[in-house]
């Protein structure tokens, strides 16, 4: 059993409910506690550097108490602590992540426009927070491309072979474990690969294609040697494609359990956290809950 818990922020919207509904099965398979928190945003002449005597009351919550209503409490849940705090959400939800094995959230609140595909708290939650951070989309998500190769669970993880990421493809299989799925690793690499031999004027590579994509898939099998062996149950398959890393994985979403994606290190010239723009890409519009993963630390 683990004892950090899985977060489901809510807000009263269909899209936390979703995330909600995805969060509680996460504890479940995990057999974790779950936190229900409600962030109570700010007023508008509010000044959110102020601290607050204490937290409100989460029994005179009135989304809390909608989401104690939906929930059953059924043998099959897990327990469930609820929350409610004050302050501006996409300050607040990251921090939340300290103590967490897992933050959910939906792909949109209450706030914000309607045509957003994402919102800002979604947003900073999965650039910010210290924990994996699942992003659960509307339904309806229409992608390109054709469906899975044949049926069954799947969780997709994207691997990028000139920087690999330990805690990405360990949270990958970790949960493909729990779901009893199989792991599809895209690995892309960028072709064509073009260079100047003068001004205006591209030159065709000097290098064969199915050169590199050996390599790359060579690389990528090397990498996932003892994520295969702590998960021997596990099947993983790799794909390596040419071009766009996010087009790839985005139409690998259809019909898949999970999309997992990493997070940039920090740069000493960047020091801020950055999402990179894979990973922004697949926020916005892959069909399929997506997971970002905090880069492991680095090896002293």
């Amino acid at each position: 059993m683990s004892t950090a818990p899985v977060i489901a922020a809510v807000d009263g919207s269909d899209d936390s409910l979703r995330a909600l509904d995805w969060a509680v099965d996460a504890a479940r398979r995990r057999a974790a506690p779950l936190r229900v928190v409600h962030v109570r945003q700010y007023a508008a002449w509010g000044q959110a550097d102020v601290l607050v005597a204490g937290p409100p009351d989460a029994e005179g919550d009135p989304v809390l108490d909608g989401v104690r209503a939906r929930l059953t409490g059924d043998a099959g849940e897990p327990a469930v602590e609820y929350v409610a705090l004050e302050g501006v959400p996409g300050a607040v939800l990251p921090e939340l992540g300290s103590d967490a094995e897992l933050l959910v959230l939906g792909s949109r609140g209450r706030g914000g426009f309607a045509s957003l595909l994402l919102g800002s708290n979604s947003l900073a939650a999965a650039r910010d927070a210290e924990c994996p951070v699942v992003v659960v989309p509307r339904p309806g998500r229409e992608v390109h491309g054709d469906g899975p190769a044949e049926p069954g669970p799947r969780v997709v993880v994207g691997l990028h072979v000139d920087s690999p990421d330990d805690a990405t493809l360990a949270f990958a299989f970790t949960e493909a474990a729990l779901r009893a799925a199989r792991v599809q690793v895209i690995a892309a690499y960028p072709w064509p690969v073009q260079t100047w031999s003068a001004p205006g004027q591209l030159m065709p590579p000097a290098i064969d294609q199915n050169a590199v994509e050996s390599e790359t898939r060579t690389l990528a099998e090397g990498f996932l040697a003892s994520h295969r062996k702590r998960h021997p149950d596990v099947r993983a398959d790799t794909e390596a494609l040419p071009g766009d890393a996010a087009g790839h994985l985005v139409a690998a979403s259809k019909d898949a359990d999970l999309l997992v994606v990493g997070r940039h290190r920090r740069r000493f010239l960047a020091p801020a956290r950055m999402m990179g723009s894979v990973a922004q890409a697949v926020l916005l519009h892959a069909a399929s809950p997506i997971a970002v993963v905090p880069p492991a630390p680095p090896e002293e």
